[in-house]
């Protein structure tokens, strides 16, 4: 993520590596915590992964002001949709609201691009919405500088049979592969999944197990 709007064109949307997974059993939602500004490193524990609804969960790749924006926003408004409908928006409606709001922001577009990310009646979800309000499904979605270098690990390793920890497993190796070739993406990870039963955000112990069982040597931050 960038943590400076003073960017060249074309710049805003090349720090961060998010990951979001739909498996047999519900989503996972992965991103790693680099923010930088130019050729600095801005932050090292920047938070690209949002907790919507007990449903619903968005990583953000773009300007950390206007994620942290849409964040509040999306965040508000399924609050509200709660509250005058008595039960939860689903995840396909979350990502049209998302959309919409993208897309009516026209004159002063938000630099964001995002993965929505839930469970609802239907199943599982991902979109992917891009910073004009498209909103297109898949199975499997990854957005921002370092998703080059993670698609290539998720085509060989993906399957919709994968359990909800099987992909928790192969979101933090998505991110570890981006990590070692994105300059951009680095310092941590940041995991959350998402069942009919609950939403679950990972502590850092629990990755750092998860690091060690892959074998995947542990980032500064977790060292």
């Amino acid at each position: 993520m960038q943590a400076s709007p003073y960017i060249q064109e074309g710049q805003w949307l090349k720090g961060t590596t998010t990951i979001g997974l739909v498996l047999k059993d519900g989503v996972v939602l992965a991103t790693e915590k680099r923010a930088t500004a130019g050729n600095l490193i801005a932050n090292k524990a920047t938070q690209k992964l949002f907790k919507i609804d007990q449903n619903i969960g968005m990583t953000v790749a773009g300007l950390v002001g206007d994620a942290q924006v849409l964040a509040r926003y999306l965040r508000a408004e399924v609050s509200l949709y709660r509250l005058r409908r008595s039960a939860q928006l689903s995840a396909e409606g979350a990502a049209t609201l998302l959309a919409n709001i993208l897309s009516g922001n026209r004159m002063f577009p938000y630099y964001a691009w995002l993965i929505l990310g839930g469970v609802d009646s239907k199943g599982g979800h991902v979109f992917s919405v891009d910073p004009a309000g498209g909103s297109i499904e898949d199975r499997y979605v990854s957005v921002g500088s370092g998703s080059t270098f993670a698609y290539g690990l998720l085509e060989e390793n993906y399957s919709k049979d994968l359990t909800v920890s099987d992909g928790v497993d192969l979101a933090i190796r998505g991110l570890t592969v981006a990590m070692k070739r994105d300059s951009a993406s680095g310092d941590g990870y940041t995991i959350h999944t998402i069942t009919s039963k609950e939403y679950r955000e990972f502590s850092e112990d629990e990755i750092n197990k998860r690091l060690k069982g892959l074998k995947i040597p542990l980032p500064p931050t977790l060292a």
